[in-house]
């Protein structure tokens, strides 16, 4: 039968009965809108909230962990086998935690087409001078040009520069809650003490917010030539590397190829942050399941619809059929009808979709814990759309093809002799 045909007549239908075709439409507009919605809200949520940890998370870490040696003088010993130990001390197998050669590493990882930037780190055991009591912290000593291009490190200073850490000497970037036990003002001196018992003076410069606050209480900040005159060691002693690669997924296997290469404990991280990476999956499979149901409650609304036309119209299906329509002709026209419902109610819903996406994308997400950091959690995907308006289609096509298959087998005769 003529295609131009059936679409007239699909029309004439949609039309007869706009009301509820205007139901179904509705349904299938309001639940791809609010799939796009919830899609792109909670994946980007999700960025946001991996953003806030794993920006600061290098993608791989090298170090020399402190870890007891293999061969215990206990263990050595075939007397001892059969009876109980007390053990009095664990011998340690790694006496330092520098990173020997540390230089020639950089280079030879800087040199690597898969990294993005290295930055060196040590880290200083410290106690806060209050008074008379001392608060245990860590300085963390860092190169402050290299760990703002690669981890967004200025981002994280809530107050003063970042670049003061470098430029003013003996000067030291406080965590937000450390600041606020010692009361410590920025231009202010603060006292530590390390643990080899040497007293240092540094400068406040600036105050550091993760948005942990455990984290703040105890996290401080210098430069790596500071960090080092504290701790009485060299300029070339380093005890962390930490690589920014070009590739996230590629962290594993480079980890792996790092640690033989350079004779170095390697951490990937996927490996220090697989908590994060679950969360996140799992929020992304709560919103899908959630759309999608979405979309299946409005095919069945769909599918009940093009029942109550199709009982209604079953004179009409019967006149049809008489003068020529096949059953394959009466099949098209209501899968037209549904296909259209879903295609217009479809569209229309990812054009509401991305409003409210707009919408949400124009409410600042600040927090008191991170003032600097200024957020939108939306993510504009074009997969959403498409995945949207793929199952607008899909779910609307199976909710019109059981009704269609039952009026393309409609027997005229019987509908006629029966009115």
């Amino acid at each position: 039968m003529n295609s131009k045909l059936i679409l007239g007549l699909a029309k004439s239908l949609l039309l007869a009965r706009w009301r509820q075709t205007l139901v179904a439409a509705v349904g299938v507009t309001f639940s791809i809108a609010m799939f796009i919605t919830l899609l792109s809200f909670m994946n980007g949520l999700n960025d946001l909230l991996d953003g806030l940890i794993l920006n600061r998370t290098p993608h791989v870490r090298l170090y020399n962990e402190v870890k007891p040696s293999e061969n215990q003088p206990v263990n050595m010993s075939s007397e001892y086998k059969a009876s109980y130990n007390f053990i009095k001390s664990v011998k340690s197998g790694i006496s330092r935690k520098e990173l020997y050669n540390s230089g020639p590493i950089m280079q030879a990882v800087r040199a690597d087409n898969r990294v993005v930037g290295v930055a060196p780190k040590l880290t200083a055991q410290v106690f806060f001078n209050e008074g008379t009591i001392d608060i245990t912290g860590v300085i963390n000593g860092i190169d402050v040009e290299e760990e703002s291009r690669l981890f967004n490190f200025q981002d994280y200073v809530t107050a003063g520069s970042a670049i003061d850490a470098k430029n003013v000497s003996n000067s030291i970037i406080l965590g937000k809650g450390l600041a606020d036990i010692l009361v410590a003002d920025i231009g202010d001196v603060v006292q530590v003490t390390t643990a080899q018992g040497e007293r240092f003076s540094l400068k406040v410069v600036g105050y550091f917010q993760s948005g942990i606050q455990e984290i703040d209480k105890v996290q401080s900040y210098a430069s790596i030539g500071t960090t080092q005159k504290l701790l009485g060691q060299p300029a070339n002693y380093i005890t962390d590397i930490q690589v920014k690669l070009r590739d996230l997924a590629m962290a594993p296997a480079v980890a792996k190829e790092y640690a033989q290469l350079f004779g170095a404990d390697a951490e990937d991280i996927q490996t220090a942050n697989a908590q994060f990476e679950t969360g996140s999956n799992i929020r992304t499979l709560i919103s899908y399941a959630v759309g999608v149901t979405l979309l299946i409650v409005a095919g069945f609304g769909i599918f009940n619809i093009l029942n109550m036309m199709i009982y209604e119209k079953m004179d009409s299906i019967a006149i049809l059929k008489a003068t020529g329509f096949s059953g394959r002709d009466v099949n098209r026209i209501f899968l037209v009808i549904a296909l259209s419902i879903g295609f217009f109610g479809g569209f229309l819903g990812l054009l509401i979709g991305f409003g409210f996406s707009l919408i949400i994308d124009n409410i600042p997400f600040n927090t008191a814990a991170l003032p600097t950091i200024k957020t939108y959690p939306i993510n504009y995907s074009p997969v959403f759309y498409f995945i949207g308006g793929f199952f607008s289609l899909i779910t609307t096509y199976f909710a019109g093809y059981f009704p269609a298959r039952k009026a393309s087998k409609v027997d005229p005769v019987e509908i006629i002799r029966g009115k």
